[in-house]
């Protein structure tokens, strides 16, 4: 489950910003059946941050909330911290550690900031997105065994397109590496390629990060409402 990503209050009114409220969505996502909770930590203006403060705020706040064993993760996007060097610095400041981390790709530094996870005992997730060289990227990396999974994440927002897209990119990965895969998308593409992920039998999350809308296009009240939602199509099979 992501409780709110990049988004700002802009997005959503009732977006999860401060670390109470992410604590309270949080709370109500695992009683709806979350099993995992991902979050962006947030500085003081709603803007992602990876300083050390926001990240102990954030992960405290949600594990008082949540049941023992739920693991919490955070993100560590080059949107928060461009420089590379700089983020992995400060994953290797932080006071409270995360169960894992979200790594993209993608992006430039990608290696050494998963390292400096990796040496603080910090569960690396693998964001590869569809579409560019991200796959390749990783499939090259000499950290793509050591990741605790992949994510891999569809970016392509054509409820049409989206699941032969995700596909594709699931063939690439389970071909070559051995990690769990869990596969999701965002948009309008975030429901069919649920339902995709339910029929494959691989992991998938939901939650404002990915989408704010319910399968019937009304706007979701909250994270644990689209985890219901997920919920309902996983019990389901996918229909």
């Amino acid at each position: 489950m992501c409780l709110n990503g990049a988004r700002t209050r802009g997005d959503l009114r009732r977006l999860p910003v401060s670390a109470d409220e992410l604590a309270a969505q949080a709370a109500r996502a695992v009683a709806a059946g979350a099993r995992d909770v991902h979050l962006h930590p947030k500085d003081e203006d709603g803007a992602d941050s990876l300083q050390p403060r926001d990240v102990a705020r954030a992960v405290e706040a949600v594990r008082r909330a949540v049941p023992e064993g739920v693991p919490v993760g955070v993100t560590t996007g080059a949107w928060a911290v461009p420089q590379p060097q700089e983020r992995a610095a400060l994953v290797r400041s932080w006071t409270v550690l995360p169960d894992h981390a979200s790594v993209n790709w993608h992006e430039d530094g990608a290696e050494p900031v998963a390292r400096a996870l990796l040496e603080r005992g910090v569960g690396v997730e693998a964001g590869v997105w569809s579409g560019g060289d991200a796959a390749d990227r990783f499939l090259r990396s000499p950290l793509a065994g050591q990741v605790l999974r992949v994510l891999a994440e569809v970016v392509d927002t054509d409820p049409r397109t989206a699941p032969q897209t995700a596909s594709a990119l699931v063939s690439k990965l389970a071909a070559a590496v051995a990690a769990p895969i869990l596969l999701h998308g965002e948009g309008a593409g975030a429901w069919p390629v649920l339902r995709l992920a339910v029929r494959m039998e691989l992991d998938t999350r939901i939650g404002l990060e990915d989408v704010l809308e319910l399968p019937d296009g009304s706007v979701a009240k909250d994270n644990a409402a689209l985890v219901a939602a997920a919920r309902d199509l996983i019990r389901t099979g996918g229909r």
